[in-house]
């Protein structure tokens, strides 16, 4: 965002709302989670307090250690009384048996899955729930990249391994009411049936009273084709309006032609353009399907670094450093084109600055790909990235 008295910032609600079709909630508190395991920390603390009802959708919900500690206390919680609701991707969570959504039904939990396999339209099964949300008591909301198992958390039995790198965000106050809504929709959808979670007015009141006082906050969940156009269009509107930085996190990188050119454009116009990428990724051939556009965005002046620590599984953007988005999109088809994906966008200066702070902490953990040593890359790795570039739309 420039400062200049006659010159328009670059991201304003209005247009941001009109470019979107869909309306900031203002009044938020907004905290950032990233780092020695807060973000699972704060989520078995605050589900602990719940007193209502607890609302999660997520990809992978694994019967791990991770996933057997959060089931027992979501267990205790439905004995005190409180509604519990799980929706959970099919294919996301495969490999956890039948016995134990069985027996968190049986603790009185309701458990539905997204997506599941049918044989009448086997084809449907590419389009998968990738959303992480946690919803407590209508007031506190999680998200990110997180998913329900060890490698999230960095538990592992007998095992010392840090956990992956990812980054989340709990969002108190008027959008825990806006993602409940996106929450129910999704249950609906998968043959739930209707929630006894609400608001409450006294509540709804308090928080209406404190708008002005927090952050405005952007749901951008997209479970349609509709509305995965709507969130394409608002990152390729949010590229193609920063002035200054463009600061990407992703963990999957598959880019579409229109990707790299709006991104190649970003830096003639003269903006740094700055792209995190994971060193090792679980998803080898998602990985050498990116790596093969690497060339071209070297050339143009995109600044490409690879996070050496661990697995990088965060998916981050901000522009101009006052408008952030977070949550579970990766700048790849799978996410972009047939994934249900759920984000937020928080426009602030103060916040983006935080995301920034975040990004440069993240680089110094990182190496920066050059051109003429990435040119100089074996001849056997430029024959993988090309192969597996030919089936980019499907990774």
């Amino acid at each position: 965002m420039y400062d200049g008295i006659h010159i328009k910032p670059a991201f304003e609600i209005p247009e941001i709302e009109k470019l979107y079709g869909g309306s900031f909630t203002g009044g938020n508190s907004v905290h950032l989670l990233w780092k020695n395991g807060e973000l699972f920390k704060a989520i078995f603390d605050y589900i602990a307090g719940a007193e209502r009802f607890v609302c999660l959708e997520f990809y992978i919900f694994r019967n791990d250690e991770t996933g057997i500690e959060l089931a027992e206390l979501l267990k205790k919680k439905a004995a005190e009384g409180v509604c519990i609701y799980i929706l959970y991707d099919h294919f996301g969570s495969f490999g956890t048996p039948r016995k134990f959504w069985a027996e968190l039904k049986k603790a009185g939990i309701n458990v539905r899955a997204s997506h599941p396999f049918k044989w009448t339209a086997p084809l449907h099964y590419v389009h998968r729930d990738h959303k992480k949300l946690i919803l407590i008591d209508g007031e506190k909301a999680f998200t990110g990249g997180l998913n329900i198992a060890n490698e999230y958390r960095g538990y592992y039995f007998k095992r010392h391994k840090e956990a992956w790198r990812d980054t989340g965000i709990m969002l108190e106050g008027p959008i825990a009411g806006t993602l409940l809504n996106e929450f129910k929709k999704s249950w609906l959808l998968w043959g739930g049936k209707p929630l006894e979670a609400e608001v409450k007015s006294e509540e709804s009141e308090l928080l209406t009273s404190n708008l002005a006082i927090g952050l405005p906050v952007l749901s951008i969940f997209a479970s349609s084709s509709r509305g995965r156009r709507r969130l394409r269009r608002l990152l390729y509107y949010s590229i193609n309006h920063a002035r200054k930085s463009i600061f990407l996190t992703t963990a999957y990188f598959t880019p579409s032609r229109r990707m790299i050119n709006i991104l190649s454009g970003a830096v003639k116009r003269g903006a740094a353009v700055r792209l995190l990428l994971p060193l090792k990724s679980d998803v080898l051939a998602a990985d050498y399907a990116g790596k093969a556009s690497f060339t071209e965005l070297l050339k143009a002046g995109v600044q490409i670094y690879n996070y050496k620590d661990r697995i990088l599984h965060a998916k981050t953007a901000v522009f101009d450093g006052c408008w952030s988005i977070i949550g579970s999109a990766n700048l790849d088809f799978q996410s972009l084109r047939w994934n249900d994906e759920g984000n937020v966008g928080i426009l602030d200066k103060k916040f983006g600055q935080k995301m920034i702070d975040v990004f440069e902490e993240d680089i110094k953990s990182s190496a920066r790909i050059e051109l003429e040593e990435w040119i100089k890359r074996n001849f056997c790795e430029k024959i993988k990235e090309r192969f597996f570039a030919l089936f980019r739309r499907r990774l």
